[in-house]
């Protein structure tokens, strides 16, 4: 506890006498600035050293399982039109002393959980904590500071549930969200799973308005399951809660998309140039923005999927689970560090601008 306190007030005369230029940066950073719009840029050091994180799963343990290249650990995202506020894992403690942040969602979800427990816990290295899983539910909590980091794993939003006929994904229903009420900062996710087929599908038929279906047009189950999440949200959720959707992660299975007719993400060591990608937005981004323009309660954008697009060189490949070639998950330390540093701007640039 003494530490907690030390770092507590060390930080807030820190605070005081670099006051001014905080508000001056922030104010700077919030002008007419889009987070998301920018490009990569070389000579910054990672958030984390993955060997002093010991919550890394394996297929995300890049350097552990034998990548021999590092320039991917040194990119850093630059918005064009303004400097991001510097991640600062103390303040974001006593931003949300108290709170829970929730992650819910699939794998990718899971990565970007993984991310930001390893930047807190390398920012209050001596702190103590707890980590419990139980049913889906993954809890992290630095008991000196109040604050829970949670992942719940879900792969739709919506519910996937066993019948006598087998495996139903109900496009129109959610009865697993109860946990999801309790907490004070939401980001969600779903999509990747929506284009899985043959054995790797985990549905045997989709029902929608009480009729059952053998499949249907992916991207129309995921717009209907995303109007289901949106109904549920508005409903269940109060105003005091903020909520996230974590934008499309891209995947690199296609070289052909940052024009290089063949290859895969295996051997990519260097990102995209510049600030666009040649392939293009995956479809499924703009039945997200579709989506959430059309409810009455705000739900934020961590719009990561053009940034994420640019770094092909971020998946573990075959640095993963070794078997299996992976251009989905990312490294870690790796991109999701950035999508947690936006987060964590959008954050700071919010109560900025309401002072």
């Amino acid at each position: 506890m003494g530490i907690g306190i030390l770092n507590y007030f060390s930080y807030l005369v820190f605070l005081l006498l670099i006051s001014p230029c905080l508000h001056l940066t922030t104010a700077l950073a919030s002008s007419n600035c889009n987070i998301y719009q920018g490009s990569w840029v070389n000579g910054s050091n990672p958030f984390y050293d993955t060997s002093s994180c010991p919550f890394i799963d394996k297929e995300f343990d890049c350097q552990k399982n034998g990548r021999p290249d590092k320039l991917y650990l040194s990119y850093r995202w630059k918005p064009s039109a303004c400097e991001l506020p510097r991640f600062d894992g103390l303040d974001f403690m006593i931003r949300f002393k108290g709170k829970k942040i929730m992650f819910v969602g699939d794998s990718l979800s899971d990565n970007q959980w993984q991310s930001l427990i390893c930047m807190l816990h390398t920012a209050v290295p001596q702190a103590k904590y707890n980590l419990a899983r139980k049913d889906g539910i993954y809890t992290f909590r630095f008991p000196e500071y109040g604050v829970s980091v949670v992942f719940n794993h879900n792969l739709f939003l919506v519910d996937l549930v066993t019948e006598k006929i087998g495996r139903v994904l109900k496009l129109d229903s959610i009865t697993s969200g109860d946990s999801w009420k309790e907490a004070d900062v939401l980001i969600f996710n779903t999509w990747h799973w929506w284009l899985h087929q043959g054995k790797k599908q985990p549905w045997d038929y989709i029902e929608d308005g009480g009729k059952i279906y053998t499949d249907m047009n992916r991207l129309d189950a995921f717009e209907k399951g995303l109007i289901t999440w949106s109904k549920w949200v508005e409903t269940n959720i109060n105003n005091t809660t903020r909520v996230f959707f974590q934008g499309i992660s891209p995947t690199h299975f296609t070289g052909k998309d940052w024009n290089q007719p063949k290859g895969t993400c295996e051997g990519q060591t260097l990102p995209v140039n510049g600030s666009t990608y040649p392939g293009g937005l995956p479809p499924a981004v703009e039945v997200v923005k579709s989506a959430l323009s059309k409810m009455s309660k705000h739900v934020e954008l961590l719009d990561v999927t053009t940034l994420s697009q640019l770094r092909k060189d971020g998946h573990p490949s075959f640095y993963g689970n070794g078997a299996v070639l992976d251009c989905s998950h990312w490294c870690l330390a790796g991109v999701p560090d950035t999508w947690n540093h936006l987060f964590y701007a959008s954050i700071v640039l919010d109560s900025a601008g309401k002072q």
